[in-house]
């Protein structure tokens, strides 16, 4: 009878035992999934942004002529964001992949800020309808990849948090669930808006 007993309390245990790995397994998962939604949604913010930035740089050419190094600047810092988003879109719980994003979209947002502050000293650019419109397009967009950079980080800490806490800590490493990166960006200058007023 006591055997009996025994058995069934380890059985029963085993059994919460089990619920407990699978509950907290299926949470991580959950917040892991959550993290890369959010990732999505700066992923198609950046696709659009990068998009803009050719129609952008063609319409300036033409009255840009003299400043042929700015244009190819934009070009290329452009191109090497597209590249990481790339990368990083592949594989959003890549942390390599995510601050070599942030680096690259600071760089490409540096290398806009010199376009529009070169700009400035060109009146029938800043007149030019074309330009007027991909600003407007290119600030509305700047604000979208503002709002999702801020849902992903929030999605990203919750599920640093949840997988770092006892006792998910454990399911965590059993399971090889590791942290997930922020999107941010580390220099000063990068940290200011892109300025795309005319």
């Amino acid at each position: 009878m006591m055997v009996l007993v025994i058995t069934c309390g380890l059985v029963g245990f085993v059994v919460l035992l089990g619920l407990f790995v699978v509950a907290k397994y299926n949470g991580l998962v959950r917040a892991r999934n959550f993290y890369r939604n959010a990732f999505s949604q700066i992923d198609v913010q950046l696709k659009r942004r990068h998009d803009l930035i050719p129609n952008l740089v063609e319409t300036a050419k033409a009255y840009l002529s003299h400043e042929r190094e700015t244009l190819e600047a934009v070009i290329a810092a452009r191109n090497s964001a597209e590249s990481a988003r790339s990368v990083a879109a592949a594989d959003p719980s890549n942390a390599i992949a995510i601050k070599q994003l942030a680096g690259a979209e600071g760089s490409l947002g540096g290398t806009l800020g010199r376009l529009f502050a070169l700009s400035e000293a060109y009146p029938d650019l800043k007149a030019n309808q074309n330009m007027a419109q991909l600003t407007e397009e290119l600030t509305s967009t700047e604000n979208k990849i503002s709002f999702a950079r801020q849902s992903y980080n929030d999605s990203v800490m919750g599920y640093n948090n949840q997988r770092e806490v006892f006792p998910t800590n454990i399911v965590a490493g059993m399971f090889n669930f590791g942290p997930a990166a922020l999107f941010e960006l580390s220099e000063a200058k990068e940290r200011e808006p892109v300025k795309v007023q005319f």
